[in-house]
């Protein structure tokens, strides 16, 4: 005779087994799936975007193309155009593309459309460049650079971000924020991990990872800037001179004497590197930058010369 028993007992109304069991278990099992997904999905795209920065080959991690990001660069200089107010100062806007148009043609872009413009507004202490070679100088900074070769450290400095692709960085990085801060809440929601320490741990994640890598695409601006500047023919010893007025104290008083108002915040909580260690690392950079400048200083006086006539008279 055939046993047509069930091989697990099937669950009897008001007995010992629930629905609400059965979808706690189900929604545990979806979770833990959806936090699996996502560290495949994060290890993915850390292959996919690994790659060298020109110039230094720092290791970067960017998932957005460069023609994408210039396009994103030139829609967002228009926007920000539309907006801001253009000095008309002629010797100023001449002096701002004389400057611009030296670095630009050091800086081995062919497939940038440089275009340099001045805002006028003495409130705003800034300059910015975006992909494609978009470059604006803010009137406010220019009560520190004061020099030509002050205004060639500006420049040089922003230009370098748009090289090395400092913004692109910056985008791909938001992704994997996102994507790890999905898996930790994923975790806190299966129960895993107790929700507070959850975003404990994600402010945790933003201090120790994103900041300190911002303060490096800062010092690896400050290092290409001055390679810029020099090749372009300004001294880069000058950059020096430009930070030391920035700071608002001489170089040896800075941290001692005087302080920036922002002097109290800890260097690892900031997201740029303190006076004293941005001026000691370009004095450390200098010597390696300053044939650049000398040769190409010999090379403008070679150029601006005056040629010597040779006598044509009969002897």
């Amino acid at each position: 005779m055939t046993d047509h028993r069930p091989l697990v007992p099937l669950p009897k109304p008001g007995g010992a087994y629930s629905t609400r069991v059965s979808f706690s278990s189900l929604r545990r099992v979806l979770v833990h799936s959806l936090s699996w997904a996502l560290l495949i999905g994060l290890a993915a795209l850390l292959q996919e975007g690994c790659r060298k920065a020109p110039i230094t080959a720092r290791n970067q991690l960017i998932y957005i193309s460069e023609e994408k990001e210039m396009e994103l660069g030139i829609s967002a200089f228009r926007e920000i155009l539309k907006q801001a107010r253009l000095s008309t100062n002629p010797h100023l806007t001449e002096l701002v593309n004389r400057v611009g148009h030296r670095i630009a043609k050091v800086a081995n872009k062919p497939e940038y459309h440089w275009e340099f413009v001045v805002i006028e507004d003495d409130d705003t202490v800034n300059a910015f460049a975006l992909p494609g070679g978009k470059v604006a100088i803010y009137t406010g900074i220019l009560q520190y650079t004061q020099t030509e070769a002050g205004l060639a450290t500006v420049m040089a400095h922003e230009i370098a971000h748009a090289l090395q692709r400092h913004g692109a960085e910056r985008y791909s990085r938001g992704i994997l924020e996102q994507i790890g801060q999905l898996g930790m809440l994923a975790g806190a929601a299966a129960g895993g991990i107790n929700p507070q320490a959850a975003v404990g741990a994600m402010s945790a994640y933003g201090v120790g990872v994103a900041l300190p890598n911002s303060r490096a695409q800062e010092s690896e601006a400050d290092f290409i800037g001055l390679q810029l500047m020099a090749k372009a023919g300004y001294d880069p010893r000058e950059a020096i001179a430009f930070w030391e007025r920035m700071s608002g104290c001489p170089r040896k008083m800075i941290g001692k004497f005087c302080f920036r108002s922002n002097a109290a915040i800890p260097e690892f909580l900031s997201t740029h590197p303190s006076d004293v260690t941005r001026i000691n690392q370009l004095e450390a950079w200098i010597p390696r930058v300053l044939p650049l400048y000398e040769s190409q200083k010999a090379r403008n006086e070679r150029e601006h010369r005056p040629q010597s006539r040779l006598s044509t008279s009969a002897s």
